[in-house]
């Protein structure tokens, strides 16, 4: 096996007859919870016209309205496949909305303002150039779930379309506006100054713009959409794209940091003396605030996560209660929608809030509001200092080492093996004993003082998720990495991290 990063995967793409005259379209692209594919290698526009097909067969099959907004992101091939998609849906017999060029949380949002269940944002998310991708889905706010991607993959793959009449496209601008009328201005007493990144994402061509509407002050950073990302790849978990930010807002003085991935749903903080908040922390420092308005509110954290939630003495005093779930967008949603959990946080920055705060689906200026809206209710206390209130852990980024797609899974069912044996054993890692694994999404290892450890499978890219928390120091945190990295890198299969520690 090739133990090459995800990059390797890139194949220059011939531009021969066949090339462009037959569908192309991978089976490997249809992922957990959306699609992911390398353009064009893996899907190109006649791939994306049968997958625009197999999305408008199912929306009949489910009774669905036949009826779907259409957005997509500022790649420089997006427009294409999003046409290309719609052609697919048009000959299907659907009638399309096609908003253009915008964020996800905007593209769920004109489900609402439309009144239209069905939503297909074409985006490769955070993924790296070269990548494409759909986030769809047939009942507002959720997204396609595991069973029912594996029924759009049965669909697309074995041509199982029925084409009807009566499809056609309506183009509708200035989603935008709308958008953010459904927000109120932040009461911005202390005079917030944050800066805002975007990586030349999507999200720079609207959010600047949006959060001086909403009434803070902001500093742009790579800002300008620019196809290319010429700086970083815009992604908050990216320890480069968040060291450039905290670099600014050390430089400008501002009171905090927003970074932004290349579809605008996700978001990254770092706090007004520079250092990087991961999203998990500022997940329960939103819990934190919220719990003292609805006292005994239940939250969802993905996997991923600190496990602080379950320990903080705040949430206990209040009698919170929160449920540890499988890390992705749809799984989070779809179980915020079955628990009625006032929000829902992942540790890659995605945030979701029930009503009264939010609209069930992940949206980051929701989450921006209620930061704000805590440090305006304490106002002499900085972000940095709430921050040092919470409880210390030390957490790892997200780690990621390149492992192929036909190869993760089983890989993962092999760590877990030796794991659940470390188990039986009395074994430990990091010198801490192991006390419990989780296996809700790959392998979660709880040991003796509430530190943890976890490897799955990543949904969107070819490689593993590692993370590591320690409830003690940083050094038991590289000491726990250490012990399962020894495991990790065992398999064969397993190739070099996307970044360090």
């Amino acid at each position: 096996m090739n133990k090459s990063s995800p990059s390797s995967e890139t194949v220059p793409f011939e531009f021969s007859w066949q090339g462009i005259s037959e569908p192309t379209i991978a089976a490997k692209g249809f992922r957990e919870y959306d699609g992911r594919w390398l353009y064009p290698t893996e899907l190109n526009m006649l791939g994306a016209e049968l997958l625009g097909m197999g999305l408008g067969t199912m929306m009949y099959e489910r009774n669905v309205k036949p009826k779907i907004v259409v957005g997509c992101d500022f790649r420089s091939y997006s427009q294409s496949v999003s046409y290309a998609l719609i052609i697919g849906l048009i000959r299907a017999g659907i009638k399309v909305l096609n908003i253009g060029i915008v964020t996800s949380p905007i593209a769920y949002f004109s489900r609402t303002l439309f009144g239209i269940d069905s939503v297909a944002m074409v985006t490769a998310s955070h993924n790296p150039n070269g990548w494409t991708g759909i986030k769809a889905g047939f009942r507002h706010p959720l997204t396609l779930n595991e069973l029912e991607m594996k029924h759009l993959k049965d669909i697309v793959l074995h041509q199982l379309f029925v084409e009807r009449p009566n499809g056609n496209c309506t183009q509708v601008n200035d989603i935008s506006t709308k958008y953010i009328g459904d927000f109120k201005p932040v009461s911005n007493q202390l005079g917030l100054k944050v800066v805002c990144a975007t990586g030349n994402g999507t999200a720079g061509q609207y959010y600047p713009t949006l959060l001086e509407k909403l009434g803070i002050k902001v500093i742009p950073l790579h800002t300008e959409p620019d196809c290319r990302f010429p700086n970083y790849n815009p992604n908050p978990e990216s320890i480069k794209m968040l060291e450039s930010l905290s670099a600014k807002v050390c430089e400008t003085d501002a009171d905090m940091g927003f970074a932004f991935d290349g579809d605008g749903d996700r978001l990254g903080v770092v706090d007004d003396l520079g250092r990087i908040v991961y999203s998990d922390k500022v997940g329960l420092l939103l819990a934190r605030s919220i719990v003292r308005h609805i006292p005994k509110a239940k939250f969802i954290v993905d996997i991923k996560s600190t496990g602080l939630f379950t320990t903080d003495p705040q949430l206990l005093k209040k009698g919170v209660e929160t449920e540890y779930w499988k890390t992705g967008h749809s799984h989070i949603k779809q179980r915020l929608h079955e628990t009625g959990a006032i929000a829902a946080f992942e540790k890659s920055g995605h945030f979701y809030f029930n009503p009264p705060i939010g609209n069930g689906y992940d949206d980051p200026l929701v989450a921006i509001c209620e930061l704000c809206k805590l440090l305006n209710e304490t106002t002499k206390i900085s972000l940095s200092k709430h921050v040092d209130a919470l409880p210390k852990s030390w957490i790892t980024p997200t780690l990621s080492p390149y492992c192929h797609d036909d190869e993760k899974y089983q890989t993962v069912d092999r760590i877990c093996d030796k794991l659940n044996a470390m188990l039986q054993r009395g074994c430990s890692l990091g010198g801490q004993k192991i006390v419990e694994i989780l296996q809700i999404n790959g392998v979660r290892c709880r040991l003796t003082n509430g530190s943890w450890a976890l490897v799955r499978a990543s949904s969107n890219t070819p490689s593993l998720v590692v993370v590591c928390e320690s409830m003690n120091s940083e050094a038991e945190m590289q000491a726990i990495f250490d012990d399962l990295n020894s495991l990790i890198q065992k398999e064969h299969t397993v190739g070099e991290y996307d970044q360090q520690i």
